[in-house]
């Protein structure tokens, strides 16, 4: 079959070479910046807690732009796709999951500082993503063009389609809403946000985002308190699966089928890599570069260590992983497993609301990688053929569209992760950089009383080779 051919290939290439890319730049980032996501951790909480600095060039508040960022990312991998690694992979696979989440955090760190740097902001009008800082940091338009042609491919069809027919299934199985019915409603609602463009979309994710994560937390709390005398035995089984040099089911010592599940999925979850953080940040109505990136980096810990924990516990905790049921299912079942009946129907919310923010959040990526490709002229039309086909997508079979997308997914990463490398002095020199609440007057954005730095209107600024287009 030709999704049997194309996931071949997309698994070909991820692993080891994506993953081992990945992994690299993560580990080299983390060195070169210091540890920024463990060095700031507490600083980046405030940043994101406090909504603080709103100013400077962008169409989005900080924390709107965080929150849109949380909404593309938190999808249903971080269910569906976390089960499946627990259930394939084992109970090591969590371990890896928070091992790539933690070097994640600075692979984002990059993105969203690289994003809000090299970005063209003109008035309500924001171009920003992996394709400037390729063009105008790296100098490489060739490459810029390549990523933003294969990231517009992963977004358009794969998203309008398999999003949709997640959704439509889930409430198909659990509440028995007919697959069309959903895919109309889903399309209706989708044409609402993001015919407004990203600032209707922001508006939404600032709602809808906080909204998912509480939701999905409060139940998963349910879950891991009522099964609290069996934590430390499934932390100790987490632990020794993840180094465990049996033989697993399927082939190969146990740990680097742990390694393969949970990285492999732990990708898929934060998204760290693909360079939509960039797409994201760089909206931001913020002259602090700094500023969204510790914003980024709390959006990894919250995928990775919150909600893809939360959905690996559930199913650990109450043993459905050993039960043969995978996916949103083992979920349901675990939640179901606590909270009777009212659990799975908590799980068929929770994963309608991460596939539509997936949905609103992407449908935006994926017009800025067309129109850098196409011009500002392929704005409206993209949106309206984005909802037309979320339809199509509820009552499809979607495996090919779901390899297609893996596929492209995989190789926007080699040309964002050049880019992100190539310019990691600058990352470094924003990584040192601290905040403060803007104030009166000018000088009131980055300080750095050794960087060089002075403020965003400082002419300073270009000389440090950091620029933000107004």
């Amino acid at each position: 079959m030709l999704s049997d051919r194309i996931q071949a290939l997309a698994d070909a290439l991820f692993m080891p070479w994506v993953v081992t890319v990945l992994l690299g730049a993560g580990l080299f980032l983390t060195l070169r910046l210091r540890f920024v996501q463990v060095r700031r951790f507490r600083e980046a909480w405030r940043t994101v807690v406090r909504r603080q600095c709103s100013e400077g060039s962008g169409v989005l508040t900080p924390f709107q732009a965080f929150t849109t960022a949380l909404a593309a990312s938190i999808g249903t991998g971080n269910i569906a796709g976390v089960a499946t690694a627990i259930v394939s992979g084992g109970p090591g696979a969590l371990f890896w999951i928070w091992v790539y989440g933690f070097l994640a955090m600075a692979i984002k760190f990059g993105e969203a500082v690289l994003g809000i740097t090299f970005r063209e902001a003109r008035g309500s009008v924001v171009l920003s993503g992996p394709m400037y800082y390729l063009r105008d940091g790296l100098g490489s338009p060739l490459l810029a063009w390549i990523f933003a042609l294969v990231a517009a491919v992963a977004a358009l069809p794969p998203t309008p389609f398999t999003q949709p027919n997640s959704m439509a299934l889930v409430l198909n199985s659990v509440v028995g809403i007919p697959k069309i019915a959903s895919g109309i409603t889903i399309a209706v609602l989708t044409w609402l946000v993001i015919i407004g463009g990203i600032t209707s979309i922001g508006r939404a994710a600032e709602k809808l985002s906080p909204l998912k994560v509480a939701l999905y937390l409060v139940g998963g709390l349910i879950v891991i308190v009522s099964n609290a005398s069996r934590i430390p035995a499934v932390f100790a089984l987490i632990f020794e699966r993840a180094f465990s040099m049996q033989a697993a089911a399927g082939g190969g010592l146990g740990i680097l089928i742990a390694m393969r599940y949970g990285i492999a999925r732990g990708i898929y979850a934060n998204e760290a890599g693909y360079g939509t953080a960039a797409v994201a940040y760089g909206t931001a109505r913020s002259a602090q570069p700094a500023q969204q990136g510790l914003n980024a980096v709390i959006e990894v810990f919250i995928v990775s260590f919150v909600t893809s924990t939360i959905s690996a516990l559930t199913i650990l905790l109450t043993g459905v992983w050993e039960s043969g049921l995978t996916s949103t299912a083992a979920v349901a079942a675990g939640f179901n497993a606590a909270i009777p009946v009212a659990g799975g129907y908590v799980v068929a919310f929770c994963a309608f609301l991460f596939g539509y923010t997936t949905l609103i959040g992407w449908a935006y990526y994926g017009e800025q990688f067309f129109e850098y490709i196409l011009g500002r002229r392929v704005t409206i039309p993209y949106r309206w053929i984005y909802c037309l086909l979320i339809p199509f997508g509820a009552v499809s079979k979607v495996a090919t569209v779901w390899a297609w997308g893996d596929l492209m997914n995989a190789l926007q990463v080699f040309p964002n992760l050049i880019g992100v490398v190539g310019l990691s002095a600058i990352v470094a020199q924003v990584s040192r950089q601290s905040l403060r609440t803007p104030g009166p007057g000018p000088g009131s954005g980055i300080r750095d009383p050794g960087s060089g730095i002075r403020g965003p209107d400082d002419s300073r600024i270009r000389d440090s080779g950091i620029r933000d287009s107004r």
